[in-house]
């Protein structure tokens, strides 16, 4: 499958379950903070997945890649491990990201935020609004005064402006400033 194919189908397609997705999240795991890192995981299973073949039917197959990842971490967590008594005796690395993650998180950090530098500033305060700042639709619809619709007419065009300014158009060329 083309890589542009499956980004455009992510996009199109997954990108506007963004809500739905999260909303089953918080409902299905007890830990909040960990319903943003759960979404990150749904969308890599599903990209993985569609760069074999994009399915037919896209809302129904995230939700079950939700619904199976959401079963896994269960089961992972209910496993104790024998010699619990000794964690301490292991040595450990210590859980700090290395050099080279540090510079590809600091690159993908300034192309996010050249990416929302190019949105229109209505649409920039919306996005930030939802996906920084985490207000909902109509909490944002509230604080500027404009329709839950309009805002999430603003989500949807601002992630996508963003996808393409990160990931490329369907012609592969993105502007990876």
């Amino acid at each position: 499958m083309a890589a542009s194919n499956v980004r455009d189908w992510f996009v199109r397609e997954v990108l506007p379950l963004e809500e739905i997705l999260t909303r089953f999240l918080h409902r299905n795991w007890r830990n909040r903070s960990d319903v943003e890192d759960l979404r990150q995981d749904v969308y890599a299973q599903v990209l993985r997945a569609a760069k074999e073949r994009i399915p037919d039917k896209t809302k129904p197959f995230v939700m079950a890649t939700a619904r199976n990842l959401i079963i896994d971490r269960i089961r992972k967590e209910q496993i104790v491990p024998i010699d619990a008594a000794d964690i301490d005796a292991i040595e450990v690395a210590a859980d700090t990201p290395g050099p080279d993650r540090v510079v590809t998180a600091r690159d993908t950090l300034r192309r996010l935020q050249g990416a929302l530098d190019h949105l229109p500033p209505r649409c920039r305060e919306v996005v930030v609004l939802r996906r920084i700042d985490g207000l909902s639709r109509h909490e944002i619809a509230a604080r500027l005064g404009i329709a839950e619709k309009t805002v999430a007419d603003h989500i949807t065009r601002g992630m996508c402006a963003i996808a393409t300014e990160l990931f490329g158009d369907a012609s592969g060329e993105g502007r990876n400033t």
